[in-house]
């Protein structure tokens, strides 16, 4: 309840959704996957690194690592790989080690524990595949940030609350969108379910 869409909840919106859908989509609010593929001290590191990335230093946050984990858990990937990368398992173990690494090098105890400060430090190198030496020498570094960034984006993306942010919908499936495609009914081409915006900011210049 936060941003340009603060009077906005989605979930209101559920009974309108087939009974299939309605229950993937709430399951994702009441029951956030265990932790499986990932070891405890790699989970925190992981769940610090996605809270960093979608910047959620704060509670309520979208569980994006267990998510992120359970993907990984079943193997789910992408449906394609990198000629010079490892498989997408092996690469997270991989940014999780390094994570950790850099974070020592900072005099933290460990990712997870560092102050969020260095935590985005860490991140904007890694961006800027500004990362070298130890496990990164064996990796593609500005591949693996766009690998675990889209990892996490799909999953914070997925969840309802990050739609509230964001004004989206939810699932149109039955009754489909009457406004699309039709700019005579509505300037933006909102349906009256949909959010709308308390205030426009440019995301870029704010």
């Amino acid at each position: 309840m936060i941003g340009r869409y603060p009077d906005y909840d989605v979930l209101e919106e559920a009974d309108h959704w087939d009974e299939a859908t309605r229950r993937v989509v709430l399951d994702r609010v009441h029951n956030p996957p265990p932790f499986r593929f990932f070891d405890e001290r790699e989970r925190e590191t992981v769940k610090a690194f996605c809270d960093t990335l979608t910047a959620q230093p704060t509670e309520p946050r979208i569980p994006v690592a267990a998510f992120v984990d359970e993907k990984l858990h079943k193997g789910e990937g992408d449906g394609y790989r990198y000629f010079d990368m490892p498989d997408d398992r092996e690469v997270w173990r991989l940014v999780v080690r390094g994570l950790d690494d850099e974070a020592r090098a900072l005099g933290a105890a460990s990712f997870a524990e560092a102050g969020e400060p260095t935590r985005e430090h860490i991140c904007r190198r890694f961006s800027q595949a500004q990362l070298h030496g130890g496990v990164w020498s064996g990796l593609n570094v500005s591949r693996a940030w766009s690998l675990v960034l889209r990892y996490a984006c799909d999953m914070f993306y997925a969840h309802p609350w990050a739609w509230n942010e964001i004004g989206f919908g939810g699932p149109a499936y039955p009754r489909g969108y009457s406004r699309f495609g039709s700019p005579h009914l509505d300037k933006a081409e909102r349906e009256e379910w949909e959010g709308e915006q308390a205030f426009a900011v440019d995301p870029v210049r704010q």
